[in-house]
């Protein structure tokens, strides 16, 4: 199977989850990562405000302001497909762009420069055991992954992982996945 049907194929499973399901798996998941090493000793995580049906980060970032920890959100740059990292210090300060999507707004945030990211919390759309992920196109993380020395790990539904992903040279996989019920080591 090719990218694009893998990942139409993952948005439309994914867009089956009922709301309640959604909720109570986004919890599970949630509750794992801050049981990890990765989550108690960083503290400038940067993450995306995810959009439904991706696993809910809305509530991690409300529990690393809890813990006083920095939260970073990207800004995508379609001209150069970069990613750049913005400190969110409150759902306020985001704008809604390109396909509804919500990113910092750079008048309103402080760009962070990429060596003092504690932690990347990787978004996707399908997994492998071995790390890597089919993402949601454009390669905008295996760019910003390329020259990233931090800890890397991301969120999936077990329905997300599976035996095989396409994989291509320039592709970065993460530390750890994490599911609403374990924590894959990847390393």
């Amino acid at each position: 199977m090719d990218k694009r049907d893998l990942r139409n194929k993952q948005k439309e499973l994914l867009s089956s989850f009922d709301r309640p399901a959604y909720e109570h798996k986004s919890f599970l998941i949630a509750n794992e990562l801050y049981k990890t090493e990765e989550w108690d000793t960083s503290q400038t995580i940067a993450l995306t405000v995810s959009n439904f049906p991706e696993v809910d980060t809305w509530q991690i970032i409300r529990k690393a302001w809890e813990e006083d920890k920095r939260v970073l959100v990207p800004k995508c740059s379609p001209k150069d497909r970069r990613l750049d990292f913005y400190q969110l210090a409150s759902f306020a300060d985001l704008e809604k762009v390109y396909f509804g999507l919500l990113e910092p707004n750079p008048d309103k945030c402080t760009f962070v420069e990429k060596d003092v990211i504690d932690l990347v919390i990787v978004p996707g759309l399908a997994f492998m055991r071995s790390g890597y992920r089919l993402g949601f196109g454009g390669g905008y993380y295996d760019r910003f992954l390329e020259n990233y020395q931090g800890r890397t790990l991301s969120l999936a539904f077990h329905e997300q992982v599976m035996e095989e992903v396409p994989i291509e040279h320039f592709d970065i996989p993460v530390g750890k996945i994490i599911t609403e019920g374990a924590v894959l080591n990847c390393e």
